[in-house]
């Protein structure tokens, strides 16, 4: 099974919204934002910066970075015509905020044109991670700032005890909605070979207790699994069902490393 989020909009107008909404539920989560205020504020940005986020997806994190740079312009670039569509929407109050339809590897922008680029939980869902930086060093000005922030999907889990079937969808998310779930254990070796200076890595942890956060990843395996005839739909109500019975009586547990990288092009 190929990672959707290689492809958004042959996913369909469901999985979009979907994730829309899970991307801004995600974000909401108080370590989410200190995540990223805490990358954000390691940016010097003056009133007269570019900023782009490149894999913007519906521009939950996007928003993030237009409150803090503004007046400085950001520019949120996405690949998916659907997440295009659901960012403009959501972005509303932002003036200093527009999004591109464009590829990570061919940024409609020249040499030098960005004060800081950041790729936030993008690298997971690509084939090429490297392609992606290098365009992003590209487009960066000398001594210009690249952030990356990822998930270690490799670390995650549902499981609450030994043998927990409500960590089969974790794992099978992981399996089929995730391209490299190692990544993050090669981030520092493909911003060496990037000819970037590491300024800053690090890892947190993200535990889950929302209700919302990890529902859709119970729903769309469960699913697809139902569809491909793995399981009967019995089992994928009574996990989706053991899901909501842990968020109603406080007891959901998920847990996700996400690691930052901050680094410098040099002068």
């Amino acid at each position: 099974m190929s990672d959707p989020f290689q492809d958004v909009d042959a996913a369909g107008a469901e999985f979009i919204k979907l994730f829309a909404d899970a991307m801004d539920v995600r974000q909401a989560e108080p370590v989410m934002e200190e995540i990223v205020a805490a990358y954000l504020g390691m940016l010097s940005l003056g009133p007269d910066a570019t900023v782009i986020e490149v894999g913007a997806g519906a521009g939950a994190v996007s928003r993030r970075i237009a409150a803090h740079a503004s007046p400085a312009k950001v520019i949120g670039f996405e690949p998916s015509h659907g997440f295009v569509a659901e960012a403009r929407a959501r972005a509303k109050g932002h003036a200093n905020l527009s999004f591109q339809q464009a590829d990570g590897t061919d940024l409609p922008m020249a040499d030098g044109g960005a004060d800081a680029a950041i790729l936030h939980t993008v690298l997971t869902h690509v084939t090429d991670p490297e392609a992606l930086i290098t365009e992003a060093v590209r487009v960066l000005k000398p001594g210009g700032a690249l952030v990356i922030c990822d998930a270690d999907f490799s670390k995650a889990t549902l499981s609450s005890f030994a043998n927990d079937p409500l960590d089969i969808c974790a794992r099978e998310f992981v399996r089929g909605y995730v391209t490299d779930p190692f990544i993050v254990g090669k981030l520092r070796g493909m911003i060496a070979n990037a000819g970037l200076t590491l300024d800053h890595f690090g890892v947190q942890s993200r535990v889950v207790t929302n209700p919302q956060s990890m529902l859709p990843w119970v729903e769309v395996t469960t699913k697809g699994m139902v569809e491909r005839g793995d399981i009967g739909q019995p089992l994928a109500d009574a996990l989706i069902e053991e899901h909501n019975r842990r968020a109603a009586s406080g007891t959901l547990y998920g847990y996700q490393a996400f690691a930052t990288a901050k680094a410098t092009k040099p002068g």
